[in-house]
């Protein structure tokens, strides 16, 4: 089991699923409208390390994290 957090201005709950790789977690969350925008414009965190190929495998304990982009000084 992985957990997914949704960072910043996602404001949703944290998840946990039973995924192999990102590409699996990219379809579940395609069929969130309100997650949907998001996903193009996020940076995607695994273990605290940016990746950026949905091909990433994933194993149990791994925490995934969406960084949505942000403005600030």
């Amino acid at each position: 089991m992985v957990t997914v957090e949704f960072l910043g201005p996602i404001n949703k709950p944290a998840m946990e699923l039973e995924i192999d790789n990102l590409n699996e977690l990219a379809h579940i969350l395609q069929e969130d409208k309100e997650l949907s925008d998001w996903l193009q414009n996020c940076a995607v965190a695994v273990n605290n390390n940016l990746v950026n190929s949905l091909e990433t495998p994933l194993n149990a304990g791994d925490k995934i994290s969406l960084l949505p982009p942000v403005c600030g000084g």
